[in-house]
């Protein structure tokens, strides 16, 4: 692995409260402080040269015979990952109420899928096409068209990565990613996704990012997040999810709701046949509530979506953790 300094900042003084408040989410009952979220790198594994290695031969081989290298590596890989193969089970097994069967079978479908998902990305590293059957109705493009920006959120689910390698935009989109990831892996992100019109802010635990995302929204751009992952001590909203409470992040709500833009859910899910088809939900609360309920009406609103797409989908969920698990 490549050894990576700390490239934290101190805070500068002209941080606000409110605006750490944005991406934090509010003091609230709605917005609890989750001090024990459960863990996450955000870091793809290998070296860089075999990144690198990979990205070359993707370019002369079809993918079809990474996948079926992938489906005799994928037994392996549950046998020892051990802790992401129960959560996966686990999910199938109480969430869906699949037997016990069925359940073990849906794991290796999901790894599986999960694996096809990691080579359709090294492939479009190496400029390999691919098919992107978009959302009707398109509310992307209708917030395109309009003035002012909007917040664009994502989830573990499919592969909202690949939307970003196969759309351009007429607005700037501003991602937010995990500061963590390998310089190699961010490299080729930024080449393609910069030829897309948009660009890629690092969250490494300062205040940078949230300065950066309120800046681009001022500017009328989109910023693009994810609405289902907690990290470190971010506060949280808790959403009934597949019939249990589930703790959200507050900070993409809050930010959606305190800059009154609108909040978009989109969902990228690989189809057979290895094409991509875009769900787009705009989520709505009335502007009526106050600014805390309208928070909690967002993400649960973000809740049920995402529940809808992954009863669809349901080997594409790719949480490996139990994310139904609430900290005392």
């Amino acid at each position: 692995m490549e050894e990576h300094k700390d490239k934290r900042q101190p805070e500068r003084p002209e941080e606000s409260v409110a605006a750490k408040r944005e991406l934090a989410g509010s003091d609230t009952p709605e917005g609890k402080p989750s001090a024990q979220a459960p863990a996450w790198s955000g870091r793809s594994d290998g070296l860089p040269w075999m990144i690198r290695s990979l990205v070359a031969m993707m370019k002369v081989v079809d993918r079809r015979v990474f996948y079926g290298v992938m489906a005799a590596v994928v037994p392996f890989y549950m046998l020892f990952s051990h802790k992401g193969y129960l959560a996966s089970y686990r999910f199938f097994r109480r969430r869906l109420g699949y037997s016990h069967l069925k359940s073990f079978f849906s794991v290796y479908a999901n790894h599986f899928c999960f694996g096809k998902i990691i080579i359709d990305r090294y492939a479009a590293y190496a400029g390999r096409k691919f098919t992107l059957i978009n959302s009707d109705p398109d509310h992307f493009a209708e917030l395109m068209g309009r003035e002012g920006g909007f917040v664009q959120l994502s989830s573990h689910v499919g592969s909202f990565e690949m939307t970003g390698y196969l759309l351009t935009s007429s607005k700037k989109v501003n991602g937010l990613v995990y500061a963590g990831e390998t310089e190699v892996m961010m490299r080729y992100r930024s080449s393609i996704m910069g030829r897309h019109n948009i660009s890629l802010i690092r969250m490494d635990g300062t205040m940078t990012a949230l300065f950066e995302l309120n800046a681009a929204l001022n500017r009328g751009e989109v910023v693009s997040m994810t609405g289902d992952r907690l990290f470190g001590s971010q506060k949280s909203v808790k959403c009934r999810f597949f019939g249990s409470d589930a703790l959200f992040p507050a900070g993409p709500f809050s930010l959606a709701a305190q800059k009154d833009v609108p909040l978009l859910a989109v969902f990228n899910m690989r189809e057979r046949g290895g094409a991509y088809k875009v769900y787009e939900f705009l989520l709505e609360a009335d502007a009526a509530l106050p600014a805390r309920r309208r928070i909690t009406a967002l993400a649960q609103e973000f809740a049920d979506r995402l529940e809808e797409t992954v009863r669809l989908y349901p080997h594409q969920w790719f949480n490996y953790y139990d994310f139904w698990e609430i900290p005392q």
